[in-house]
């Protein structure tokens, strides 16, 4: 969803913004270029839509999936409390990138899904594309007499302000279905003891939502971890396994609750929402989003995982003609999930030199 921040006399261009933003990015998805979009050891995929009177509709490399070599660390360590002896041990991280993008009106999305060694999926989410501007008669600064919801990027264009809010429909079947959505608060805890040398110290209290008003989270109130249990499986020692949501930017609505366009989008007003699993509800704004009144979107209904994530854009003059990318995503991460570190017994990389064989 892509919301300009418009003044009240253009809320009818606001209103037209709100509408076209907010759908799924299958529609817009467009074909990717080899060597250009993706790495020269890509394999692409094609994908189809229906159109409105049933026929399918073909979208050539509408997908890219590539192994990354980005020369990250997957795991190091270097031990050096044995006298005379220093021991280092690294081991590098390739992982599966599963890649579109989605033209969104003036906006364009770089969507990864990012496959990692460990277990670890990550969600990666590239916006670039062209900002949304408006004419004013202003050439310079000074020259601003009123709001112009935007900042001046060139003479008599100015590029307005307007949020990013993108919501991951997240099916967790951690170990089977039978899955609980558990809170882990960090909290402080004072000594009483006036004796100790200690005045507080952290723990971890759990919490498991029963209802779906318990499992709706706003990040920012208080310090907890989001963890997607079963409760019917252990680990070795006992913890029950999991996958843990390592949420990225998260943007609070800057909007009145009771503003039209706000009770639409009122999923934004939480960054996670947990709902039973409903073959029917799929879109976060509704079935129909241009023709909602907000009494069928996301905050009416009620597992499922929905997470948005979110930023505030106040554009600058890098981001004109043409935005550089942007990036934001999160991560789903193994808590407990395996007994031990999985890549642990990865083998070093085999390094070859490469001598040239010329002659003259």
């Amino acid at each position: 969803m892509f919301v300009p921040y418009m003044d009240p006399s253009e809320e009818w261009y606001y209103k037209s913004y709100f509408d076209s933003g907010e759908y799924g990015f299958g529609l817009s998805t467009v074909s990717l270029k080899d060597f250009v979009d993706c790495p020269a050891n890509a394999v692409f995929l094609d994908a189809y839509f229906s159109t409105n009177d049933g026929t399918p509709a073909k979208i050539s490399n509408a997908f890219c999936i590539f192994e990354n070599h980005a020369r990250n660390i997957m795991w190091c360590h270097t031990e050096s409390s044995i006298p005379r002896k220093v021991f280092t041990e690294v081991r590098p991280e390739v992982s599966l990138v599963v890649r579109m993008v989605a033209t969104v009106d003036n906006y364009d999305y770089i969507i990864d899904w990012e496959f990692k060694p460990s277990g670890s999926i990550k969600l990666g989410i590239g916006l670039t594309g062209i900002i949304e501007v408006k004419g004013v008669a202003y050439t310079h600064t000074d020259q601003t007499k009123e709001n112009v919801y935007g900042t001046l990027l060139a003479e008599n264009t100015i590029g307005v302000y307007h949020d990013h809010f993108l919501t991951y429909y997240l099916d967790l079947d951690v170990d089977g279905e039978d899955n609980s959505f558990v809170k882990k608060n960090l909290e402080t805890i004072k000594v009483t003891n006036p004796c100790s040398p200690r005045k507080s110290y952290w723990t971890v209290v759990s919490e498991t939502a029963k209802t779906k008003f318990d499992a709706r989270t706003q990040f920012g109130l208080k310090k907890a971890e989001l963890v997607v249990v079963n409760p019917n499986k252990n680990t070795n020692v006992g913890n029950n396994v999991g996958y843990r949501l390592i949420p990225g930017s998260a943007a609070h609505p800057l909007m009145s609750y009771n503003n039209y366009l706000q009770i639409r989008g009122d999923f934004t007003n939480n960054h996670v929402w947990v709902t039973p699993y409903n073959k029917s509800e799929k879109w976060v704004g509704g079935l129909y989003v241009d023709q909602s009144h907000g009494d069928d979107t996301l905050a009416i209904w009620s597992l499922i995982l929905w997470y948005t994530i979110g930023f505030h854009h106040v554009p600058s003059q890098e981001d004109f003609p043409v935005m550089p990318i942007f990036g934001v995503g999160f991560e789903l991460r193994p808590t407990n999930f395996f007994d031990s570190n999985p890549v642990l017994k990865t083998r070093p990389p085999y390094i070859v030199q490469w001598r040239p064989n010329c002659t003259n």
